[in-house]
């Protein structure tokens, strides 16, 4: 089989002065992508702004003979965010793929989270992915092709202490992901998140061991290929770290049924409702519903 190429395309990727959002890149402009390379330049938890980072990576790439541009606008804002869609079409012509990697850290316990903590976090993560990919959707559309690969967390997905901030956004991100997969399909759009584990500015205090062994590097090869015209799936997401990927899904259980149910009820058959066996990995709310309205289309039969 052929190598996995982005000769034509055309990529945003955001945060991409350092990290993960670097390694992205450098690897898709090494298959052909023409890339703008959006970082604000700031520091881990937000504050201040450098063109420098951005710049360098640039500079990076058209030293391995790839086409970038640097950005140095905030995905933070709407003005931000149909900035950089104008600087890819002012550069290159067009825009193919988003990649939402933009991110900063203000961890706190919930007990000491306060609104200067809490709003920032929001605004980069969750509004900074829905800024930049709601400024390319309509030249999606237009063409009938797009790719959007955001950057979840296990923060998120399974929780982690004094990051209410940070998890509720990443979480917020996989809902519109699967959102997005619904309604883009009919646009040849695809949408698909990562939780990555890597070494960035973000986790090298708190990977203490595996710091050696999650190379941002091994990130960007799920990233890429999600990415790309041959990635079939929508609306999923996955786990990426040191080598490693796997599939991170949804699912709900038969659980139990009772036309009148009483508290005694939930009560009594609490581990029926908590099995794990026979699961379904809801595609839709529709999917959801189907099994909700089982037990009584089985009555009507």
């Amino acid at each position: 089989m052929s190598d996995v190429g982005f000769e034509g395309r055309v990529a945003i990727i955001t945060g991409a002065g350092g990290g993960l959002g670097r390694e992205h890149a450098l690897l898709m402009a090494s298959r052909g992508a023409q890339v703008v390379v959006n970082d604000l330049g700031g520091a881990v938890d937000g504050t201040g702004s450098s063109a420098g980072p951005a710049q360098k990576v640039v500079e990076e790439i058209e030293a391995l003979g790839g086409a970038a541009v640097a950005d140095g606008n905030s995905v933070a804002t709407t003005d931000g965010a149909e900035a950089m869609v104008k600087t890819a079409l002012e550069a290159f012509g067009r825009v193919d793929i988003v990649i939402n990697n933009a991110g900063i850290l203000r961890d706190k316990s919930f007990k000491n989270m306060t609104p200067d903590l809490w709003d920032p976090v929001i605004a980069v993560h969750l509004t900074g992915a829905y800024n930049v990919s709601r400024a390319a959707w309509p030249h999606f559309c237009e063409q009938s092709y797009g790719r959007i690969v955001s950057t979840s967390s296990a923060a998120g997905i399974f929780g982690n202490f004094g990051q209410t901030n940070y998890g509720a956004a990443k979480m917020g991100i996989v809902g519109m992901t699967r959102v997005w997969a619904q309604e883009g399909g009919k646009y040849n759009i695809r949408a698909n998140a990562i939780a990555p584990v890597a070494r960035t500015r973000m986790t090298e205090e708190i990977l203490g061991p595996l710091i050696e062994k999650v190379d941002p590097a091994l990130v960007s090869p799920v990233v890429a290929y999600l990415a790309s015209e041959e990635c079939a799936v929508s609306g999923e997401v996955y786990s990426v770290g040191a080598g490693r990927v796997s599939r991170i899904f949804i699912a709900e259980a038969p659980g139990y049924f009772k036309k009148d149910l009483t508290i005694e009820d939930v009560r009594d058959n609490w581990d029926t409702i908590r099995a794990e066996a026979d699961y379904l990995i809801p595609t839709s709310v529709n999917d959801e519903f189907g099994r909700l309205l089982m037990p009584f289309l089985s009555d009507e039969q």
